[in-house]
Parts: structure tokens; C-alpha cells; sequence
């Protein structure tokens, strides 16, 4: 059987792990890696990372991002300024984009909605984060899960049992929080639920670091990355 490629670099994992051992970070051109300015919320060029690319080690190794954010998520920043033309959404924010093409499917949908799912975990994530939330945020944990030890284990099961490709959320709905795993670049924007928290749990975001241990990937975004700050700020 075939593997799954990469609907971004168009790599399976075989593919990937080839490249990633040869290239090495210094053989990286600098052109992959798009610094620009902050980008406004309707924009769809990638921002720049919120913090420099060895930041998050030892959990998330400079290398990992160097591919990940400089060759994935670029690609599909890079795929979604192609497909735009013709469309009838030239001149439409991101989220516009994945609503209006989320019950149809496709390439637009596809690479719209993981430039979003990208753009918006990257800052999830800060050096020195993890830990449990404060204030607002951890009532509504506690209303909608009944603790933080519940969640966390909702969390991370739902992130760690997605079957192949995917990412693990908290999102709202309805004013109550909910944990949700989605399949390759769906998305909860696309069903009507305000994203809170992500991890990408796609091969590409943990293989160089972790190999097959997904599990360990999870829990260490967890207890040293999340940027409870951010998340809090999502909360309506």
C-alpha cells in the first residue's frame, strides 16, 4: 500500500525523513523561511514565528521547524495565493475562506485551513510555558470537564488516538468547551466552534524529535509549551 502524502510538499514520510537527513539545517535556502511582518487577522501571508526557531528545545528541535513551518506551512500559504483566482473569494480573510469552502471540500479548503490550523498553533506554543491556566479560562475547565486533570486527559487522549493525520483541540461551542480531534486540515471553524487550543499531531510536527511516540510529543506540549495566555484570549 501507498503512503499518504503530504498535500503540502507533496512528500510521504519516507520522503521526508530522506530529506530531513540530508539537508541539514545550513543547507537550508533562507527564501523558506518568510519573515515578514505581523500580519493582520484577514491577511493570508504567513507571519513570522513568535519566537526564534530553537526556542521551543529541547521539547521541539529547531530542525523540526526549520521543515515544519519553513517548508509545511509555507507551501500551504504559497498553494492557497494559487488557487484564489477564479474562485470568488479574491479579497476574503482566511476564516471567510475555510467557512465558505468547508462543505465542498477540496484543495482551497485544504490548504486554507492548514494555513489557519498552522498559523494558530504556533502561538499555543511559548518557551517555558505548559503548566495549568488561571483565572476565567480554568472556570470554564472546570464548569464544562470538572477539573484540569480531566481535560488534560481528554486532551491528550483525543490528540494521542487520532487516527493518522491530524491536530486536537479545545474549541467552544455554545458557551461550553469541548475537546475534539479532526482529521487531516479539518478544522473546528468549519463546524461552527471557536478554536481555543491546538496540537498538530501530523507526522511531520513531531517524526524528527519523536519518532513514533506521539504520546510523548502530547504530554510534553502539555507540562512546557502551551501558551495559556493565548488560549485565554480566545475565550469568549
Amino acid at each position: 500500500m501507498s503512503e499518504t502524502k503530504d498535500v503540502a510538499t507533496g512528500l510521504n514520510r519516507r520522503e521526508f525523513m530522506a530529506l530531513a537527513g540530508v539537508a541539514g539545517v545550513g543547507l537550508l535556502a533562507p527564501t523558506l523561511f518568510p519573515f515578514s511582518s505581523a500580519m493582520a487577522a484577514d491577511s493570508l501571508d504567513q507571519a513570522p514565528l513568535p519566537y526564534a526557531m530553537g526556542a521551543l528545545e529541547p521539547v521541539i528541535s529547531a530542525r523540526t521547524l526549520e521543515f515544519h513551518y519553513g517548508k509545511h506551512h509555507a507551501a500551504y500559504v504559497g498553494n492557497v495565493k494559487k488557487m484564489l483566482p477564479g474562485s470568488g473569494l479574491e479579497g476574503k480573510s482566511l476564516e471567510e475562506i475555510i467557512k465558505a469552502t468547508a462543505a465542498k471540500g477540496g484543495g482551497l479548503f485544504n490548504n486554507a485551513a492548514q494555513s489557519y490550523n498552522h498559523a494558530f498553533y504556533w502561538k499555543c506554543m511559548k518557551p517555558g510555558g505548559g503548566g495549568m491556566p488561571k483565572g476565567k479560562l480554568m472556570e470554564a475547565i472546570m464548569a464544562s470537564f470538572g477539573g484540569y486533570d480531566a481535560f488534560r486527559k481528554a486532551f491528550v487522549d483525543a490528540s494521542v488516538g487520532q487516527f493518522g493525520s491530524g491536530w486536537g483541540w479545545l474549541a467552544q461551542e455554545g458557551g461550553k468547551l469541548k475537546v475534539v480531534a479532526t482529521a487531516n486540515a479539518d478544522t473546528p471553524l468549519a463546524h461552527g466552534a471557536a478554536p481555543l487550543l491546538v496540537v498538530d499531531v501530523w507526522e511531520h510536527a513531531y517524526y524528527l524529535d519523536y519518532q513514533n511516540r506521539r504520546a510523548d510529543y502530547v504530554n510534553a506540549f502539555m507540562d512546557k509549551l502551551v501558551n495559556w495566555d493565548f488560549v485565554a484570549a480566545n475565550l469568549k
